[in-house]
């Protein structure tokens, strides 16, 4: 075999664990999210056994560079070496909610379709924010919005999605169907539109048109966060045509009980 060809049969890629999965007796399948190649699925050999040396370089959330050989099915994992541990969104439940809330997310939303830098650079930057700032829900809020950008499902907040005209400082309608918000007046011709409050409005503007610098000094209030997040939890149901399974274990862990408020559910027009 010449140089060449050997080299080609192996890669290096810098990725973020998104999970696992137990594969044989020691071996374990990872899933991955890569600079280079997006999301892929690759198998760590011997990785459970105690003597291995990779078995802590791949735990989920962790920003690792890895190098990999080609394989039949899966690519092998043949060596890793963490960039970010990442150690700080494991040291206690609900911030290890909250990292997989993030990394399920952008799990269902893609596919095994090739390289998105941008969604890359995105889920890294989130998950080092959490381990350091203050105030996570902000963090992730702004994450719900740049993702949406990037996947090509950005709301239309600033103008009403029937009639054209500007969004009033008022509460309105969120269309799922058309993507964005509806004035007072065609909201309600909307039957799947639900309402929504000015104040809930006016942090999703702004947070959709300013960068992290901008958002990283907000502090969002609790009823204001809790509808948000209710929202956006909503859109993604409606997008994804089935519910994310981290948002009800982060609310039991809150105690918010176990059935979140999620608009469209209950709510009705008046």
């Amino acid at each position: 075999m010449n140089i060449s060809t050997r080299e080609s049969r192996t890669y290096r890629t810098q990725a973020i664990v998104l999970g696992h999965f137990e594969y044989g007796e020691a071996d374990r399948i990872l899933k991955l999210y890569s600079l280079e190649k997006g999301k892929f699925s690759a198998i760590a050999k011997g990785v459970r056994k105690i003597s291995s040396h990779k078995a802590g370089h791949l735990e989920p959330f962790t920003h690792v560079n890895l190098f990999l050989a080609r394989g039949r099915d899966l690519d092998i994992i043949t060596q890793a070496e963490a960039i970010n541990l990442m150690m700080g969104l494991r040291e206690n439940l609900q911030r290890m909610a909250q990292a997989s809330y993030v990394v399920e997310v952008l799990d269902r939303f893609t596919y095994e379709e090739g390289p998105n830098p941008g969604l890359f650079r995105l889920l890294t930057q989130t998950l080092g924010r959490m381990e350091t700032h203050p105030n996570i829900e902000t963090v992730i809020r702004y994450y719900e919005i740049r993702l949406l950008d990037l996947l090509g499902f950005r709301p239309q907040l600033f103008e009403c999605i029937d009639c054209g005209e500007a969004i009033l400082a008022q509460d309105q309608f969120f269309s799922p169907l058309a993507g964005g918000v509806a004035c007072h007046k065609c909201g309600r011709a909307r039957a799947e539109a639900w309402p929504i409050d000015k104040d809930v409005l006016r942090y999703l503007r702004h947070f959709q048109r300013s960068d992290w610098k901008v958002v990283a000094a907000i502090v969002i209030p609790e009823k204001i966060h809790n509808e948000m997040a209710a929202q956006i939890e909503a859109y993604f149901t409606y997008l994804l045509e089935r519910r994310l399974n981290t948002p009800e274990f982060l609310r039991k862990i809150r105690g918010y009980g176990a059935k979140g408020t999620i608009p469209g559910e209950d709510e009705r027009h008046d």
